[in-house]
């Protein structure tokens, strides 16, 4: 493990723009696999439209094959992934996964040489990379990579000496998501999540997640030590089983998906619990009085990045989304769908003032949440969930 990878920032010497020849089916890349001419376009304020030109010009021959794709819901939603589909004609399959743990033990039974790109978070990647389940980008072939956040970039997570492994995507935290009609007044403490008044009525996410809920509630998140949450001494481990177990009779599901969790809101079986803000974006679209806060006590936060796999075989089509994904107008698709925030500063420009003010730099939100990280104890905190959700 990477102690306090989270307080390090370090400066970036910024590459020149480089190339992407897509249109050659196979492993190996256009031009031999080289560096290819980065594209321009003209841009319109419309990222729709702005995608299909960009498209275009990517793809001006169809690159053929598939990609197999492991990733968080929202990540290859049809609003951006099916114009890449139709111009490169690359036929795009993708697994959903339910927790970093679920991702990380996929990759190791066999999946890092049938999957091809994945999405994991701050702690998964580490993993990921340590055990050589990855493998290192050619940036010379994502040319757009140099536009996104420097931030972000800089992050040691998805780097090994001069290695690159990850292409920065999307971050933001774990908020308090509640039914704004059902809890009043809004809830400010994850303590709320306690009160008799919600058993039974209650979600939280079936991962390790939920103890560092717990331990955070407990004052266990040391702002001094970030690594501190996902190490706890045995003795804290015991406090956290505890207050976990209490927890247990208000929860009516521990949800899996982002599906299971607004699911139950719309249904009414829950008014409350941990989730994404895409769960607020999804609920919200369809009128569903959905509200989301960060609670007092602090919650955790994941940073996701875009990783090729050991086994990655169609590595035009590969490198190819990896510079779709990278542009502004593709991510600022990504926003829409699940309100995250993105790598691209350059979105900002797409959207409308009030979405482009919710917007964050890594490094300063950074300072008030705690990003996940793997620990050093992760078989220890995945025993005790699995005794929570048992009921010991």
């Amino acid at each position: 493990m990477v102690v306090g990878r989270w307080r390090s920032f370090v400066a970036l010497v910024a590459a020149g723009a480089l190339p992407f020849v897509a249109g050659c089916k196979g492993k190996e890349g256009g031009a031999g696999g080289g560096a290819v001419t980065k594209i321009t376009i003209t841009p319109t304020g419309d990222a729709r439209a702005d995608a299909k030109a960009f498209l275009a010009k990517l793809c001006p021959q169809p690159i053929g094959g598939e990609l197999n794709f492991m990733v968080w819901e929202g990540y290859t939603d049809t609003l951006f992934a099916k114009p890449f589909e139709e111009q490169c004609g690359v036929k795009l399959n993708s697994t959903y996964m339910g927790t970093s743990d679920e991702l990380v033990s996929k990759l190791r039974a066999g999946g890092s040489e049938t999957i091809d790109l994945i999405s994991p978070s701050s702690d998964a990647v580490t993993q990921i990379i340590q055990v050589g389940l990855a493998q290192p980008l050619d940036l010379k072939r994502i040319p757009s990579y140099n536009d996104l956040m420097p931030s972000f970039r800089a992050l040691s997570l998805v780097r090994r000496g001069d290695s690159v492994y990850g292409v920065p995507w999307a971050f933001g935290p774990n908020p308090l998501v509640y039914d704004t009609t059902k809890v009043k007044p809004a809830p400010t403490s994850w303590a709320i999540l306690y009160d008799p008044r919600y058993r039974g009525k209650i979600s939280m996410q079936d991962d390790i997640s939920t103890l560092w809920m717990a331990a955070q509630l407990l004052g266990m998140d040391d702002p001094n030590d970030r690594s501190h949450l996902y190490s706890l001494s045995d003795d804290d481990l015991a406090k956290v089983h505890a207050k976990a177990l209490e927890l247990r009779p208000q929860i009516r599901k521990y949800w899996a998906t982002a599906g299971d969790m607004t699911q139950l809101f719309k249904s009414g079986e829950i008014v409350m619990g941990e989730g994404w803000p895409l769960m607020v974006a999804q609920l919200q679209s369809e009128g569903f009085p959905a509200g989301q806060v960060i609670p007092k006590e602090g919650t955790t936060a994941w940073a996701d990045h875009w990783v090729m796999t050991r086994g990655a075989k169609n590595l035009n089509a590969a490198y190819a989304w990896l510079e779709y994904v990278s542009q502004p107008f593709t991510q600022k698709l990504l926003a829409d769908v699940t309100a995250y925030y993105v790598a691209n500063p350059g979105a900002k420009q797409y959207m409308t003032p009030q979405q482009a003010a919710l917007q964050r730099d890594i490094a300063e939100y950074g300072t008030s949440v705690n990003f996940w990280q793997w620990g050093t104890k992760r078989d220890r905190y995945q025993e005790i969930w699995n005794q929570v959700k048992a009921g010991k």
